[in-house]
């Protein structure tokens, strides 16, 4: 069974979801404060749900050696170190969709808190004064709003101020042109709508290209008068910048949520009148906190329990639905990625993965995941669909993805093609109904050989009796032959056989059937599959 911990505080109806998935929970919402005690326990868990308490470093992710998905219940996973948890295999998983409606209130809220000086207006009145004309607001109606990123919580926030007759433009550069007439709004250049926008809202992730994209740079091209509101990450607003233009009044006003230093109990912001500061609310709704805590529980349980990956920050998504009918050929993948790796000596310069028929409908970022890592885990060890692609790219390595209409008798196969500097190295295959895998093509030449957990590779030369010789040195060392496929290119020509083994092939017997004048190489290997 696999054990999960709750190290930050999630709604118990999440932990319940762990347990009636069958999934062992412990529920320490305060260990995540406790960076040695997390230390010292972490080893033992499959999963590890947080929310933005617990530190992910790569000091934890190395003591986590059982870790296999850490569940972010909420967007922001500035709080793990990514990168590292990649390195590791480790699947990071968010829940971007269960507060999202949530951070957008709160956004237009905080739009109109800074139109109308709500807060400061509020305080007055307490305070027993009626200073009416001291409050003089501007309207929202017929204001140009400026969305940076419109992704999910952007697009809601673009949708709502379409619905308050604003004029809404926005910079995303994954925002399409058909998504931007959909939603009804303007996609312009971030310069432009830094030029144009009375309002503008913050809502993408931080990242090196998104720091400080509201600097004094930036200010100086917008609008006098321009109102900045960021309830999405500190960081990108550059807080002195930001001060600096208030001052001036060339920024009329702001709503910050989320600051460069959190928890922020001071700040020079904390003094501007013209300034309505929260305390990172955006999530902060009882429906979204249930939200996030369910998704967070229900995925890392499909995960763990099933193999199941949705929102997943480094693994292409694998759904609940399409898991079962993926695996045999994620196993497949990993096979063909495995014979290249083991028979490769010379250092990867290119692959290719073709997708043939039925088989290029499918999650094919999932399935070159698996190509890679049986590819390089010849190499490296510990390596899985998480981490390959890292490695890869690291390496320099080329790839691509070729995809295409049934062309054979197959429904639908997979074929890796390598490239070194010395060679090119082929090699395809299909599952049957048996959802084993098998391979069809090696070198161009055609044969049906089923995979097992140790097999012997041979190039030799198609004459008469070379099956024979095989099998007696075989049998005169004890060795049994499960399945013999053989195949060749042209009669008298090349040829291949695949000897399926019961045992290991012993390293000594290879230089003897080398050493056959019609024998050109053995190649013993192994397989992660199951024996049949």
């Amino acid at each position: 069974m696999p054990r999960v911990l709750v190290s930050d505080k999630l709604s118990p109806t999440a932990v319940q979801i762990f347990k009636d998935r069958g999934v062992e929970v412990d529920y320490l919402p305060d260990l995540g404060k406790d960076k040695e005690k997390l230390l010292e326990v972490i080893g033992q868990y499959d999963g590890l749900a947080i929310r933005s308490a617990t530190k992910v470093t790569e000091k934890l992710i190395a003591a986590a050696t059982n870790l296999k998905v850490v569940g972010r219940a909420g967007i922001g996973v500035d709080n793990v170190d990514i990168p590292a948890a990649s390195r590791r295999g480790i699947i990071v998983m968010n829940t971007p969709f269960g507060n999202s409606i949530t951070t957008a209130e709160h956004a237009v809220a905080m739009m109109f808190a800074v139109a109308r000086q709500i807060p400061e207006a509020n305080a007055s009145t307490h305070a027993g004064k009626w200073e009416k004309n001291r409050f003089m607001g501007v309207e929202i109606t017929g204001k140009t709003l400026g969305v940076i990123g419109c992704g999910n919580i952007g697009s809601i926030v673009a949708q709502r101020g379409v619905g308050l007759k604003m004029h809404v433009v926005a910079f995303d550069p994954f925002l399409s042109d058909d998504r931007a007439i959909e939603l009804g709004i303007e996609k312009v250049e971030l310069e432009e709508l830094f030029a144009r926008a009375d309002f503008i809202t913050l809502h993408t992730p931080l990242t090196d290209k998104t720091r400080n994209i509201i600097n004094k740079d930036a200010i100086t091209k917008m609008k006098k008068g321009v109102r900045i509101i960021n309830c999405a990450r500190g960081g990108l607003i550059v807080e002195a910048d930001l001060i600096e233009g208030l001052k001036s009044g060339k920024v009329a006003g702001a709503g910050i949520d989320v600051f460069e230093v959190e928890p922020a109990t001071e700040s020079p912001l904390f003094n501007m009148e013209n300034v309505v500061c929260t305390p990172h609310l955006g999530a902060s709704t009882d429906e979204a906190q249930e939200n996030v805590a369910l998704q967070v529980a229900e995925q890392m349980s499909d995960y763990l329990v099933k193999g199941a990956v949705t929102n997943a920050i480094n693994m292409p998504s694998i759904s609940a639905e399409e898991a079962p009918r993926l695996k045999p050929f994620v196993k497949l993948a990993e096979v063909l990625g495995a014979f290249v790796g083991q028979v490769t000596e010379e250092p990867i310069k290119e692959v290719e993965v073709l997708f043939d028929g039925a088989t290029a409908g499918m999650n094919t970022r999932a399935l070159i995941s698996a190509t890679l890592a049986g590819l390089i885990r010849p190499q490296v060890a510990d390596v899985n669909m998480v981490s390959a692609p890292i490695m890869v790219k690291e390496r320099g390595i080329v790839l691509s993805e070729v995809k295409r209409d049934k062309s054979g008798v197959f429904d639908g196969y997979i074929k890796l093609t390598v490239k070194t500097d010395k060679r090119v190295r082929s090699i395809a295959g299909t599952v049957f109904s048996d959802h084993k895998p098998r391979f069809i093509q090696i070198k161009g030449i055609n044969m049906d050989a089923e995979v097992g957990r140790h097999m012997l590779y041979m190039a030799n030369k198609d004459v008469p009796g070379i099956i024979g010789v095989i099998g007696s040195i075989c049998a005169k060392h004890g060795i049994n032959i499960a399945n013999f496929s053989l195949g060749r290119d042209n009669a008298g020509g090349n040829a291949i056989a695949m000897l399926y083994l019961d045992e290991a092939f012993p390293e000594e017997v290879r230089a003897e059937l080398e050493g056959h004048e019609f024998i050109g190489s053995a190649k013993p290997l192994q397989f992660d599959v199951e024996e049949v």
